[in-house]
């Protein structure tokens, strides 16, 4: 990349990179996050979209979201809902709880979130949604971001509007994917239409966001629509190393292909570390349900063949665990398997599909 690297503010907020993680609900917890951490370059990461509701009766599985270490540091919490009395108590329990920033979910597109008025339903109800935002902004002293699609469908890309009314309320930052509700996470990220949210405001920082898969990727994000920062979120699950390589690539530090930089055993070393975080989170079983969710991920990168695949998406034992890779490690990579070329991303089919 030939982009030098600015600062990036929200609000008070320094952060150390213009690249986020992005929130992605069962996959974004914190011994992902902190695997990530470690290969560098991310400059802020957000849990997975939490009910403020739920948060607010203190609900145990909603406690288990927002997990954190002190090496998980920024971190934003998002949270969803269309009460502004909840979404006010959750954002003041957050800020007392130690959480770095607010972010408000206006772009989750599936059913069990848009039925009760929150996710993307909130762009459908203008006046009442940028009346909770103010609740919010006004009821705490953290930065309070937004993540928003470009509207509800084509007819309604509503987000420029949005963003303007965000930022004469307060709102520290806005981030915004590219692709409306009725899109799901199907079609072309629209760089036009995140252009016009950059247009819109005067002086908040506007996050793209969508089919970032490569250091190219990010750089034709840039010059296209002239955002502030690049949030991640599918790519970096195929590819953690990407928030270094674009700090890299910055800094003149990295000027090969940066898709040549990890290796087949790195991408053991790494599936190997996440799957150690999540033993020390809650203890085996824990370790293994959670890690069957993630398993396709690695698996459409490692290629270790079906029974490989079978075993980690059935996983039951660390020790079950450690025999794959151990296994993996003294095969190495498969004939199919290539260095510099990722899979597609799949794109999550079983919410969507129910809308």
């Amino acid at each position: 990349m030939t982009l030098q690297p600015q600062p990036l503010y929200f609000g008070p907020l320094r952060l150390e990179s213009r690249y986020l993680l992005s929130p992605l609900a069962g996959y974004t917890n914190w011994p992902f996050r902190r695997a990530v951490r470690d290969l560098g370059g991310l400059g802020l990461a957000t849990t997975d979209l939490v009910n403020a509701r739920a948060l607010v009766n203190r609900s145990p599985k909603t406690l288990e979201l927002i997990d954190t270490c002190p090496d998980d540091r920024p971190l934003a919490v998002q949270i969803f809902g269309s009460v502004p009395e909840e979404m006010r108590d959750a954002a003041q329990w957050l800020e007392g709880y130690g959480i770095q920033a607010i972010d408000i979910n206006m772009g989750c597109p599936v059913h069990k979130v848009t039925k009760s008025g929150g996710g993307s339903a909130m762009m459908c109800s203008p006046s009442a949604t940028i009346d909770l935002v103010r609740q919010v902004v006004d009821a705490v002293t953290i930065p309070v971001t937004v993540k928003m699609r470009l509207g509800w469908d084509d007819a309604d890309l509503s987000a420029p509007n949005f963003a303007r009314a965000f930022e004469q309320v307060g709102v520290a930052a806005v981030m915004i994917h590219g692709r409306t509700r009725a899109q799901g996470f199907s079609g072309q990220v629209n760089h036009a239409g995140i252009r016009a949210v950059v247009d819109a405001v005067e002086r908040i920082p506007i996050i793209g966001n969508g089919d970032i898969r490569t250091p190219a990727d990010a750089e034709r994000m840039f010059e296209e629509t002239g955002c502030a920062g690049i949030s991640i979120g599918r790519g970096a699950l195929l590819n953690p190393w990407i928030f270094a390589q674009l700090v890299k690539g910055e800094l003149g530090t990295d000027r090969a292909s940066p898709m040549t930089c990890p290796g087949y055993e790195d991408r053991l070393d790494f599936m190997a570390r996440h799957f150690d975080l999540l033993l020390k989170q809650r203890g085996e079983r824990h370790a293994c349900l959670t890690f069957r969710k993630m398993a396709a991920w690695y698996t459409r990168d490692l290629k270790p063949g079906r029974e490989v695949h079978c075993q980690l998406v059935m996983l039951e034992r660390a020790q079950e665990f450690e025999d794959i890779v151990a296994r993996l490690r003294d095969l190495g990579p498969p004939v199919s398997w290539q260095r510099d070329v990722l899979p597609e991303i799949a794109v999550p089919k079983g919410p969507i599909s129910h809308w």
